[in-house]
């Protein structure tokens, strides 16, 4: 048999494998699915529910990774600015740089976890926060930390902790 024949055949037989798979994919039940076709990725699963409490939340999320969080054990970065929210929130959508769609702290909060590039804080890298936070925390969640970091108006010292 020569050459091209024989590339016929496994081109011919691979194009019947290809059909044979989506058809038979297109027909065979997903057993114990919800949903038709619905797939849970880790990328789905938030890092939180808000079930928790706020420092937990604090710290799954990994904030104190970055940001020093008064009240948060643990939370001493310095790559992100200090959530004193209660006392920065104002400043920072008053900055002229700001062109976020937020009115108050609270939704300059949220703002500032859904999308981090709206606003990086003079002195900060840009880019240092993920974007991912949004879609990894839950709605409960995400409120539980604005309105935690809103009502933060005093930086406490290491022996406060």
């Amino acid at each position: 048999m020569s050459d091209r024949r024989i590339n016929a055949l496994v081109l011919a037989a691979m194009a019947v494998g290809f059909v044979w798979a989506l058809f038979s994919a297109r027909h065979t039940p997903v057993a114990n699915s919800p949903l038709p076709g619905a797939v849970v990725v880790p990328e789905m699963v938030p890092l939180v529910t808000g079930e928790e409490e706020t420092t937990l939340i604090f710290t799954r999320a990994g904030c104190p990774v970055c940001h020093r969080i008064p009240g948060i054990a643990g939370a001493n970065g310095r790559v992100g600015p200090p959530l004193l929210l209660g006392i920065t929130g104002q400043q920072r959508l008053a900055d002229p740089a700001y062109r976020g769609r937020a009115k108050t702290v609270h939704e300059y909060i949220v703002e500032s976890v859904v999308e981090p590039g709206t606003f990086v804080v003079p002195g900060y890298p840009t880019d240092a926060m993920p974007t991912w936070y949004g879609a990894k925390l839950s709605a409960l969640a995400l409120e539980k930390i604005a309105v935690y970091l809103e009502q933060q108006t005093k930086e406490e010292t290491s022996q406060e902790r």
